[in-house]
Formats: structure tokens, sequence, C-alpha cells
């Protein structure tokens, strides 16, 4: 099971966009990577007819950044926190290790 999955509210731990809080779109589990909404923004130089370009033109997007720079965000605190996997009732859930409160399933998931 994945700490982290797309859906999560998260905050960037370190790097340049430290600070910022986004919602998260992809998961690349290979490389233990994720991409966040409005972080490590990228531009992409598309021709016409490009990958749904038509018109071609500068495309800016997400980068991806490393699992390990990203804490899922506590909603009741609004401060982030580490994730633990705990067995409840025969299931895994995801816990907040700060506070104990299980994580609403993620609605990317």
């Amino acid at each position: 099971m994945s700490r982290i999955r797309s859906g999560d509210l998260v905050q960037v731990i370190s790097g340049a966009d430290r600070g910022k809080q986004g919602v998260v779109i992809a998961v690349d589990r290979e490389k233990s990577r994720v991409r966040v909404e409005g972080v490590k923004m990228q531009k992409h130089h598309m021709k016409p007819g490009r990958r749904g370009a038509q018109q071609g033109g500068i495309i800016e997007q997400e980068g991806y950044i490393s699992a390990s720079n990203v804490m899922v965000v506590n909603s009741a605190d609004g401060k982030p926190s580490r994730i633990r996997i705990e067995e409840q009732d025969g299931k895994r859930v995801r816990v907040f290790a700060r506070g104990g409160q299980t994580l609403p399933e993620a609605a990317g998931s």
C-alpha cells in the first residue's frame, strides 16, 4: 500500500517549492516520484498538431518531484504529518503518525 496516492493534499518540505501545498495529480511508484498541482512548473515548446496542441506554443505543466520531498497534510489542523499503515478490522488503512486519525480515501484512487 502506497503512503501517498493521487488526490491527497500534500505539502512540499524541501526544494525550490518548499512550503507549497497542492493535490497529487500522478504517482510514479517505480521511480518513487509524484506530480503535484502547481509545483515544479515546466514549459514545453510544442509544434502545431503535437500532443493535443492544435496551434502549438508554450505549454506549462507540472513536473515530477521525489515522493520523499512531500508530506500529506492533516485536514484537522492543516499541518503536514508522516503516514503509517495499520490494520483495522482486517483492512490496511493509512493513519497520520501525529494525531492518529485515519486518512480519508483519496479522490483519485
